[in-house]
């Protein structure tokens, strides 16, 4: 158990109301609270691991889940958002992944914006660049 209360624990364990989508074994399927579009959905696993790095076992099985509701719910485009950490927006410290349907002109906007140079320009010290003529495959040894 956490040592600060969870609203998705209280959810899975019946101490909170939530509106379900889908309930599988290992995870479920809610509405928000204040979803941004209509279909969006969250889906949590019962196991309660703090972001998708805890424990990578879970959070494969959580994307698995994701990707079964997408294909059989949920159709057209859509974005599936997960955050880790507090200043990745993570705001509720139990992993989960947003389902948001997506339509032109929706309006809105995905929580990434650098502002740290001009649109079309990269940074001078990107941390993701690779050495010239490298690639990740190689980079990674695969």
């Amino acid at each position: 158990m956490t040592e600060q209360p969870c609203p998705f624990c209280d959810i899975n364990a019946g101490r909170a109301p939530a509106t379900f989508v889908h309930e599988w074994s290992d995870t479920i399927a809610i509405v928000p609270l204040n979803p941004v579009v209509e279909g969006h959905t969250l889906v949590i696993p019962k196991t309660h691991v703090t972001d998708f790095a805890e424990d990578p076992t879970v959070s494969a099985a959580t994307m698995r889940r994701a990707a079964d509701l997408a294909a059989r719910l949920l159709s057209g485009s859509m974005n599936l958002i997960t955050s880790r950490g507090r200043e990745a927006t993570q705001s509720v410290f139990h992993l989960h992944l947003h389902l948001v349907p997506r339509e032109a002109n929706d309006g809105l906007a995905l929580p990434w914006r650098s502002g740290q140079h001009s649109p079309g320009t990269r940074p001078s010290a990107d941390p993701t660049a690779l050495p010239h003529g490298m690639n990740w495959r190689d980079y990674l040894g695969n």
